[in-house]
């Protein structure tokens, strides 16, 4: 029965979030039902994930857990619709409509990202992600009327509870991948390591030949923040290179989570704004690469990144993300007090972190060139889309869709300092000196160097 049962409300689910002819009578309403829809959701999440990131991989029990923080959430606003109505009964009868929906959506998802990776199309992650946002907006009035038909004021307020609550899911509990790839343990331990004899012996020649684009680039985004940003004397450089062992801490998950908890206590978190640039290489995962063989360092996840911000206490932050599929962080980490920057959608990679190089293409464009002539991270950003865009249609590369989230609050902050800024460097130089403005109270620029 309980199989039979979850099989009929997968199947009516289906048909609710399709806008295929279904009744409320098609439904298997009980509280066993709704633990079992619950589960299957979990399934069908996971088994999701797998085929985006594919084997081996490992569950992610940080995103596992904001995921099971949102079913107190949903049951309480079903409570809340069922008193609207006045039939205690139709709290669970909620709460199994909206579940059952949720494998559709995964499917829908799956389908959509294969389809992009086979080339069949060229997806816009924003508008991908907004028109799943407008799909599920789309189901809540037709699951309540399934169960109540039209039932005038108590409809629209109970339509407005749920809407409520899909509106904070969004904003609070973006959902992240539960599964992570895990490393080719091949490709590992073929890579050369700093232990190995002969790789050792090599470092000299290589330092003295190469140059690495993470690291060059790094230094200049430090010059540029500190001659245009006031920054200078409030930066925290973490790099991966043995070139700078001796001279900076490296780029580990720990050190960056303990620089940003530093920062936390410091600086004035209703007034300063914190920098974080992050160069390295992604992956589809959405994993950014901290390497430093022989070290065994863990990757920066999305939901990694979002909790060591959010236990930092720091309010106002500026992210850019230089590193291919970068685009998988937005979700995780926007929110009102936020600007976030990424090289690439969450689709697509990112060009220009060869050796030859002293920026990658889209970090060139942002700071060597568009935040030279202004102020702006939001007018730097559109101007480095099209420059990047533009110099990917003349080399054959296929487009990397640079994207940008900027919260509402944070607008309006950076168009204050915005302001200040230039009207700094239209003063004298003794005035300006006497008269610095405090652009943030830290900088945090963050590299991975091979």
């Amino acid at each position: 029965m309980l199989w039979d049962d979850l099989g009929r409300n997968l199947i009516a689910g289906t048909r609710l979030a399709l806008f295929l002819p279904v009744r409320a009578l098609d439904f298997r309403i009980s509280i066993g039902q709704y633990v079992a829809l619950v589960f299957a959701s979990l399934a069908f999440w996971l088994a999701g994930g797998m085929l985006r990131a594919g084997f081996p991989g490992t569950v992610d029990f940080g995103a596992l857990t904001a995921a099971l923080a949102e079913i107190p959430l949903l049951l309480g606003t079903c409570l809340l619709a069922a008193r609207v109505f006045r039939e205690a009964q139709l709290a669970v009868a909620f709460a199994v409509l909206l579940v059952a929906t949720d494998p559709v959506f995964e499917v829908v998802g799956v389908a959509v990202e294969a389809a992009a990776r086979l080339g069949a199309f060229e997806p816009d992650a924003d508008a991908v992600y907004w028109a799943f946002v407008a799909w599920g907006f789309a189901v809540l009035p037709r699951a309540l009327y399934v169960l109540t038909g039209w039932r005038g004021r108590s409809s629209v307020v109970a339509f407005g509870l749920f809407a409520g609550l899909l509106a904070v899911l969004v904003a609070v509990f973006p959902r992240t991948e539960l599964w992570i790839a895990a490393q080719d343990d091949r490709a590992e331990a073929a890579r050369p390591r700093l232990t190995q004899e002969e790789v050792f012996h090599r470092q000299g020649v290589l330092l003295d030949s190469q140059q690495d684009t993470f690291y060059s680039e790094l230094v200049s985004v430090k010059e540029l923040l500190e001659e245009r940003f006031d920054a200078a004397g409030r930066s925290i450089v973490l790099i991966n290179n043995t070139a700078t062992l001796k001279n900076y801490p490296i780029a580990t998950a720990s050190n960056l989570r303990a620089t940003l908890a530093h920062l936390g206590n410091v600086i004035n978190t209703e007034e300063d704004i914190v920098l974080l640039h992050i160069a390295t290489h992604g992956g589809n995962d959405y994993r950014l690469a901290l390497d430093l063989p022989p070290l065994e360092l863990a990757q920066l996840t999305p939901s990694s990144l979002a909790r060591m911000l959010a236990d930092s206490g720091i309010k106002w932050k500026v992210i850019v993300i230089s590193a291919c599929f970068s685009g998988g962080f937005i979700e995780p980490l926007k929110d009102d007090n936020t600007l976030i920057i990424t090289a690439a959608d969450a689709f697509h990679s990112s060009f220009g972190c060869d050796y030859e190089s002293d920026y990658t293409w889209f970090s060139q464009a942002l700071y060597d060139e568009a935040l030279r002539d202004t102020f702006s991270f939001v007018e730097a950003f559109e101007a480095a889309r099209e420059a990047v865009g533009e110099r990917e249609r003349e080399e054959g590369y296929p487009p990397s869709n640079p994207q940008m989230f900027a919260g509402a609050a944070m607008k309006k902050k950076l168009a204050a300092l915005e302001k200040r800024l230039a009207a700094r460097a239209t003063e004298t130089p003794q005035k300006s000196r006497a008269s610095s403005v405090r652009a943030s109270e830290s900088t945090i620029v963050l590299a991975k160097g091979r």
